[in-house]
């Protein structure tokens, strides 16, 4: 059967639709998908906090210029020392403390694993307000303390109101209330642990110790690091509540220096404020190199340090300019 005259056109010599592109796939760049819902969320997100960062600055009640002047006093600045020393102490203590009682939780005694259920269920059940008040008043139950032989003759007897002071009062109701909550943190990040580390440890003939301190331990701090450190934070701002016992913290401090001069009130929780935002923030910067060095082995490639990723955005901006500039 014949073709009609006129409809037989080599393949060589059909046009080219017009929609073919003129370089090859692999030459032509690649274009982002569009995605106009992010762009408007993200435009109302930031016109709202440009409302918030506003209404902070030009707004006369917080009296940014007395701010200003309270931020570096001498006064404040000795209770951020307070602050940050009891917050070391306590957490120093609670740590090694959680530590002890979670080997205590995992260790074959029914007895230490029962002295242990019931420390982390007894702190973990008291605010820890009602500890500091009880230990602040623990002289008037026990009004000496002594050293000798159990339910026999004492050898040293301490007078508790000399030995209780203030701080000794804030470091130790912190660190025993931070023991409970840090045992949990600590037994879980061993738990963790795949149980194939124990057993290859225990097949080498390792001693316990030396199995926890090299192998388990390091290898639980991956979990450990961020559950404790945000226990840390918790730490830090529950410092606070030792100006319920007459030790000036940086809350006290704010406090008595908000009853001697009324006017100030704002300013001065607006400095507290801050110092707390300082504090925790330097605390999350500690978290994130100490994940990042944990980390080794366990991922293919570490998390990019902040400075890192300054650099990966400068290349990529540089790198798309140079293909704007080509075209």
């Amino acid at each position: 059967m014949s073709e009609p005259a006129g409809a037989a056109v080599s393949l060589a010599e059909a046009p080219a639709p017009a929609d073919t592109p003129s370089k090859p796939l692999s030459a032509q760049p690649v274009q982002p998908l569009r995605r106009p819902g992010r762009w408007i969320v993200t435009a109302a997100v930031l016109v709202l906090v440009a409302q918030i960062l506003h209404g902070l600055v030009t707004n006369p009640f917080y009296q940014w210029d007395r701010f200003r002047y309270w931020f570096l006093r001498p006064t404040v600045l000795d209770g951020l020392l307070v602050t940050l020393e009891v917050a070391a102490l306590s957490a120093v203590l609670g740590l090694l403390g959680g530590i002890l009682l979670a080997l205590a939780r995992l260790s074959g005694s029914p007895v230490l694993r029962a002295v242990s259920w019931t420390y982390t269920w007894l702190f973990r059940s008291v605010p820890l307000i009602v500890v500091l008040i009880f230990l602040y008043n623990f002289s008037a139950l026990y009004k000496t303390l002594s050293l000798g032989v159990p339910f026999g003759p004492a050898f040293v007897t301490f007078d508790e109101s000399r030995l209780a002071t203030d701080m000794t009062i804030a470091v130790i109701g912190l660190s025993l209330n931070e023991a409970a909550y840090a045992a949990e943190v600590v037994r879980g990040g061993i738990l963790s642990v795949d149980q194939g580390q124990h057993e290859a440890a225990a097949a080498l003939g390792l001693p316990r110790g030396y199995q926890f301190r090299r192998i388990v331990f390091p290898q639980a701090l991956r979990s450990i690091t961020p559950n404790y450190v945000n226990q840390l934070i918790g730490l830090i701002k529950s410092t606070s509540l030792v100006f319920y016992v007459s030790l000036l913290d940086l809350f006290g401090t704010v406090q008595s220096m908000g009853s001697t001069y009324p006017g100030d009130v704002v300013p001065l929780l607006m400095v507290a404020t801050v110092w707390y935002l300082i504090l925790t923030s330097a605390v999350s910067v500690v978290q994130f190199y100490v994940e990042r060095y944990y980390a080794r082995g366990a991922t293919r490639t570490l998390p990019p340090t902040p400075l890192q990723k300054a650099r990966a955005v400068l290349a990529g901006l540089r790198a798309r300019l140079s293909r704007e500039a080509a075209v």
